[in-house]
């Protein structure tokens, strides 16, 4: 369990830097000036805000803290309200500024007083800025406006282009283990507590599919055990290539399933030209598409009539997976960032 732990924060930490999110230990603030000014915020978590100045041309006290720093600490603590902020920015004389700092403390904020002039130990100043304007370099924009919205894409340019792919199954008469109530003393075999489950194999329905931002696979029933060159033949010739095709330099994801990590697996991935995503041993959790399985699940619990046969099942499934809006798959993606972080900041322990 501890090698596991260790190789899921390793994926995690190189995940980051490979997607341009970095491994900060606090929230780390910079402005930069390419063609228009803005200000932006990095966490271990990824990327929190990137804030334009509009018409104004310099970083003031009075923009800094009615405009930037609310939409900051709005952000990051979207989730937890009391969420523990430290801040690290440098010493410009609107980040050092009475009313700065007066707000900060009313805002319950800390502050990672850096020594001044010292861009090294900021990582916007020696890695991100950097490389943003490397990817920018060369191309023109008709406004400021324009390079602006370029630049905040990049954020997310990265992890939209990932296809991440699994198998789930679905079982008849299947139960969430949700259900829970109070009892009194003595009441332990009270009949009116009991949720019959089944506890023998039960019978069910395999699916396969993939998502990626904007887009999703259709939903591929699978009968009977998965080998290596069932997956190569049934799966990824007939349904993947075909999704992968639509897309822009895709990336494609899997799990270390047996027939997934096959060597006859790999060769044709190799051969067709595909960019896999290294991933972790036994990280269910770090993947969006478990998420939207169990999206279906919970809505199948909700019908009013559970399908008692397996065409019932595989019908209901089709529409469940038809009826999950894409803007939810999307929300999923845009997390991974900050998912990702958290399994550095966990040690490699779950985080969802």
């Amino acid at each position: 369990m501890t090698q596991q732990k260790a190789a899921r924060v390793n994926w995690c930490q190189k995940t980051l830097d490979r997607f341009n999110s970095g491994n900060k230990k606090c929230v780390q603030h910079c402005e930069e000036k390419p063609t228009k000014m803005v200000a932006t915020v990095v966490s271990k978590a990824g990327h929190i805000a990137t804030i334009p100045l509009n018409e104004q041309r310099t970083v003031t006290a009075d923009w800094y803290t009615s405009i930037c720093l609310p939409k900051i600490i709005t952000e990051l603590r979207k989730i937890n309200p009391e969420r523990r902020i430290i801040l690290h920015q440098d010493n410009a004389s609107s980040h050092t500024a009475q009313k700065t700092r007066q707000y900060l403390t009313e805002e319950n904020v800390e502050l990672l007083d850096p020594p001044p002039y010292s861009p090294d130990l900021s990582s916007n100043d020696f890695f991100t800025f950097p490389k943003i304007k490397n990817r920018l370099r060369g191309q023109r924009f008709q406004s400021p406006e324009e390079a602006w919205r370029r630049q905040q894409s990049l954020w997310d340019q990265e992890w939209n282009s990932i296809v991440f792919s699994d198998e789930s199954r679905f079982c008849l008469g299947m139960h969430d283990g949700r259900a829970r109530v109070r009892r009194r003393r003595g009441e332990r075999r009270n009949p009116q507590f009991f949720v019959e489950r089944h506890v023998h194999h039960t019978v069910g329905v395999m699916v396969w599919s993939a998502i990626a931002y904007g887009s999703r696979s259709p939903l591929i029933f699978i009968r009977g055990n998965m080998n290596a060159q069932r997956y190569i033949h049934e799966v990824l010739e007939p349904h993947l290539f075909p999704y992968v095709d639509t897309l822009a330099d895709p990336t494609f994801q899997q799990d270390n399933a047996r027939p997934h990590v096959a060597r006859v697996t790999i060769d044709f991935f190799q051969h067709n030209d595909f960019t896999l995503l290294p991933w972790p041993p036994r990280s269910p959790g770090l993947s969006p598409i478990e998420h939207v399985w169990d999206m279906m699940g919970r809505r199948l619990l909700n019908l009013q009539r559970l399908p008692q046969t397996l065409e019932a099942l595989r019908e209901q499934l089709v529409v469940a997976w038809n009826e999950i809006p894409q803007e939810d798959i999307d929300h999923l993606i845009r997390r991974m960032p900050r998912r990702v972080g958290e399994g550095v900041a966990h040690q490699g322990a779950s985080t969802h």
